[in-house]
């Protein structure tokens, strides 16, 4: 599937194709829909170009579930009570 964007509705928004495509892949990256791989590889851009471009966003690069949080937690807590 391709996605065509009018160049007048670039030119509209005042961006490139190319800030286009990464601001798309920071969307679908916090929503969930894009890995942080494949967020990187759509724009084409550098892991560090992608991060930087979410924090400019107020984007989250690393998203941690309720799971991880616990576990991490539990974790801490093993570490605690060994000292």
């Amino acid at each position: 599937m391709s996605l065509t964007i009018p160049d007048q509705w670039l030119a509209e928004a005042g961006i490139t194709e190319q800030e286009a495509r990464l601001e798309l892949a920071c969307r679908l990256y916090d929503s969930g829909q894009l890995t942080l791989a494949q967020g990187i590889r759509w724009p084409d851009v550098t892991r560090t170009a992608f991060e930087d471009a979410l924090l400019d966003r107020g984007l989250p690069i690393h998203k941690l579930s309720t799971e991880d949080l616990a576990h991490d937690l539990k974790s801490l807590i093993s570490l605690q009570e060994i000292q």
